[in-house]
């Protein structure tokens, strides 16, 4: 049977002209037909499989984003409360656990700090006599000079700051003049003094300062505006005395911000536990997990373009494995610690659901285990190990420490770890080895502890995290996807390049042979035309 390409191709021979283009074009479209229709469909599905991969890890990550950021508000764990904000503020730190957090607070003293000021000045860039000063915070000192360089109310301000002594000065300026106000940092140990080594006492003597000698009634120097002092409350009946109004150590896990004082208030300190909002986030939960799976599931499916894509399986791997995968290492061994275990279900179709009963009894049983899960923390067993690396940093799970030296002034701090000796961290700290299952744990030995566990809790937003970054990472699963179909798309333009090349050179090839056999064509009409000549002219002469 001719085709239609076929006959036109025949039509174009049969001709007396021969449509050399219209034939070239019809017989190199036809030679390389097949292989450009599977190209552009090899294209096509590469293009799909990018297109889908990119947006499962845009899946995974949104989901993984979305429930860190929810986390990370606060909302889902237990915060302290104050009975008088304006007096006492208060937040819970990082990872901390505040369930039956009970404590009275009250505030007879405000920390505060060592404030000065000078006499007033005709300006900042007043003379002030040159000379050197000496400043002493605690049993640190520096010393101040003044010459030509910096004779000035605010080179002697800079030549404060500049000190590094916590000690800060500016000028303030007011209808009286330009004064010069010095101020160190709250608490007792900051108090600071300021006196003349060499210069005049009408000249630089007017900024010194010298607590032993100091009258007000009659200064010569620098006028104390403000001593410095701790902060001085009654905790529970028992006195503390700190050097600032913040302060993180007194009450475990807890936050406070002393704002004014009150003596004879008593603030009482107690927990607000989000039952309802863990709740409502468990549930979230589970509708971002069905969401995320429904689209997995579109590209998995037998119509799916990842279907057989490794990547994509490992992730649907992860995923199914999200209720078992442990969240916490709670101290008593029979307290949840999966999502399964607090009423999330997975369905035979692989989708979850909330047994909303279950986890309403769990949280009447045991809420703290549920709110460990939205709280990622870590601790250790003994008080002596200060655990000094970020939350989240390191796998979750429990790893025994052994060998714990504290850091002295001859040797540096050290620690066994799961058998392996730990790594030094500058000279107080350790840390694990790069390759370890613990890597990312850094800790500070306040004492020797002969042996010890330390505990880190990743919770529901560090388990998934660790899903994303596991086959993200240059080594994982779904970038070795991207990579492969990354590859599969530059074949196929190479090929594509080639089929190119090979079809312009097919065309040129046969323009060659038709534009020669056209020539031929037109010569042999040539000769027909004169044979016939000649016979018609042999016919009239035999006439």
């Amino acid at each position: 049977m001719v085709t239609a390409v076929g006959s036109s191709i025949l039509s174009s021979l049969g001709a007396s002209n021969i449509d050399t283009a219209s034939l070239v074009d019809q017989l190199a479209t036809a030679a390389i037909a097949n292989k450009a229709a599977a190209l552009t469909k090899k294209e096509t599905a590469n293009t799909t499989k990018i297109s889908d991969l990119a947006n499962a890890i845009n899946t995974i990550t949104t989901f993984s984003s979305s429930l860190a950021s929810l986390i990370s508000g606060g909302s889902l764990y237990t915060q302290p409360t104050s009975s008088n904000t304006s007096l006492v503020q208060v937040s819970a730190v990082a990872g901390a656990r505040l369930s039956g957090l009970s404590a009275t607070i009250e505030v007879q003293q405000l920390a505060t700090a060592q404030t000065m000021t000078s006499a007033p000045l005709s300006g900042s860039n007043a003379a002030i006599g040159e000379g050197t000063l000496q400043l002493k915070v605690g049993d640190k000192t520096a010393t101040i000079k003044i010459d030509s360089t910096n004779n000035t109310a605010a080179g002697l301000a800079k030549a404060i700051k500049d000190a590094n002594l916590g000690v800060t000065a500016s000028l303030v300026t007011d209808s009286t003049g330009t004064r010069l106000v010095v101020k160190g940092q709250t608490g007792e140990d900051n108090a600071f003094s300021l006196t003349k080594l060499t210069g005049d006492d009408v000249g630089i003597g007017r900024f010194t300062f010298d607590p032993a000698t100091y009258d007000e009634d009659n200064v010569t120097g620098l006028t104390l505006k403000q001593e410095a002092l701790n902060a001085e409350l009654i905790v529970d009946g028992v006195a503390v005395s700190k050097a600032s109004n913040s302060f993180s150590d007194v009450l475990d896990g807890v936050k406070i911000d002393l704002q004014g004082a009150a003596p004879g208030t008593k603030i009482s300190i107690g927990a607000n536990q989000p039952t309802e909002a863990i709740k409502q986030a468990v549930s979230d939960i589970v509708d971002a997990y069905n969401e995320a799976r429904s689209t997995l599931s579109k590209m998995t499916g037998v119509d799916g373009s990842l279907r057989s894509d490794s990547g994509i399986r490992s992730l649907v791997t992860k995923l199914s494995q999200l209720t078992t995968t442990k969240l916490t290492y709670p101290a008593d061994p029979s307290s949840p610690s999966t999502l399964a275990e607090i009423g999330v279900k997975t369905n035979r179709d692989g989708t979850l659901t909330l047994d909303a009963a279950k986890l309403s009894s769990v949280m009447t049983s045991n809420p703290e285990a549920v709110e460990a899960m939205f709280n990622p923390g870590q601790r250790s067993s003994s008080p002596l190990i200060q655990i000094t690396s970020p939350i989240g940093k390191t796998p979750g799970g429990i790893y025994t420490v052994t060998n714990v030296k504290a850091a002295t002034s001859n040797t540096a701090a050290s620690a066994t770890l799961d058998g392996q000796a730990m790594l030094p961290s500058g000279s107080d700290s350790v840390q694990s080895s790069f390759f370890a299952a613990s890597a990312g744990l850094i800790f500070k030995p306040l004492g020797d502890v002969a042996s010890a566990t330390i505990s880190i809790d990743l919770g529901i937003a560090g388990a998934l995290e660790a899903i994303k970054t596991s086959l993200t990472a240059s080594s994982g699963a779904l970038t070795a996807s991207q990579t492969r179909l990354d590859t599969e798309k530059k074949t196929i333009s190479d090929e594509k390049e080639k089929l190119t090349v090979r079809d312009a050179a097919y065309r040129e090839q046969l323009t060659k042979q038709y534009t020669s056999l056209q020539t031929r064509l037109r010569a042999y009409s040539s000769t027909q035309s004169f044979i016939t000549q000649q016979i018609e002219q042999w016919n009239k002469s035999n006439n």
